[in-house]
């Protein structure tokens, strides 16, 4: 599970214990390479997130996408992938990155991931879906790859659901309602379902038209 990691590490030792310490001086490789890079060499994403999102309180820098801005529902980070964890942006990275020009290349980095959308079978190629990716759930930002969904559906307007991180789902708004009651199902499955430890994002449903979000419908009371 990809995690917003805040670590506080307070320790107290005497100088005898400190002296006796063996002290490594050899990171892993992995954990090397990833401090050795420079934040302006890092490809950085828009990341969604739930409102209730710590890294808020602590200086990210995020935009709302869902809600008012002192109380937003679903926001959206920027950051990049580790082998461990999603590294955000803070507004104190701006002393060395323009965020102004960083956060719209976040958009198009989305653009051109290779994202590819999988037909159900078993709801007769109506219903797409991506997910195990890292940034799965962010191809609703980019209307390059919602475009694509479209394409695939024959549809003018989507039904969209990104639950939890990971995990996205299309529909077309036309199916039937038979269709549309059992991608609701599947929906509140995933939304319920935290048993692959991916964080929740919205327990709602995002209209999508020409590729772009023009408006959501929560199912929290559905």
């Amino acid at each position: 599970m990809k995690v917003f990691l805040i670590l506080l590490l307070v320790a107290a030792f005497s100088g005898d214990v400190v002296a006796d310490m063996p002290i490594e001086t050899t990171l892993p490789n992995n954990l090397d390479k990833e401090i050795a890079m420079d934040l302006k060499d890092r490809t950085i994403y828009p990341i969604i997130k739930a409102g209730d999102w710590p890294g808020i309180q602590y200086g990210a820098v995020y935009s709302v996408l869902i809600g008012p801005e002192d109380d937003p529902e679903v926001v959206i980070g920027f950051g990049y992938d580790t082998p461990d964890n999603f590294v955000f942006l803070t507004h104190q990275d701006g002393q060395e990155i323009d965020l102004n020009v960083v956060v719209p290349q976040a958009f198009q980095n989305i653009d051109a991931l290779d994202v590819t959308f999988v037909p159900s079978a078993v709801l007769n190629n109506q219903v797409l879906t991506a997910s195990g990716e890292s940034f799965s759930s962010e191809a609703i930002l980019s209307q390059t790859q919602m475009l694509k969904a479209h394409e695939m559906l024959d549809a003018e307007q989507l039904l969209v659901s990104i639950a939890r991180r990971t995990g996205l789902m299309v529909v077309s708004r036309d199916a039937s309602h038979d269709l549309l009651d059992k991608f609701i199902y599947l929906h509140s499955e995933a939304w319920n379902d935290d048993s692959y430890g991916n964080a929740p994002i919205a327990n709602r449903l995002f209209l999508i038209e020409n590729g772009k979000i023009v408006g959501s419908m929560s199912l929290a009371d559905k």
